[in-house]
């Protein structure tokens, strides 16, 4: 069984339901497998979760006064 694993900031159900159907028919047609053969997996990570340049995203967010974009 395939697996797909996918792993972001926080998101809508909206925009998961979009990476899920886009990846799977994305890795079906490349790899030639039915779509029902895969399984998706969203792990959604909190801000305070991530480094960059050895500092806290959420930090380095709120300093540029933008929470969704490094």
């Amino acid at each position: 069984m395939p697996f797909i694993k996918i792993e972001a900031g926080k998101m809508s159900k909206e925009q998961k339901l979009k990476l899920q159907a886009g990846f799977t028919k994305l890795a079906s047609e490349t790899l030639g497998i039915n779509e029902s053969a895969f399984t998706v997996l969203i792990k959604e990570n909190e801000q305070e979760n991530w480094g960059v340049g050895g500092k806290c995203l959420s930090d380095i967010l709120a300093s540029k006064g933008n929470q969704n974009q490094p």
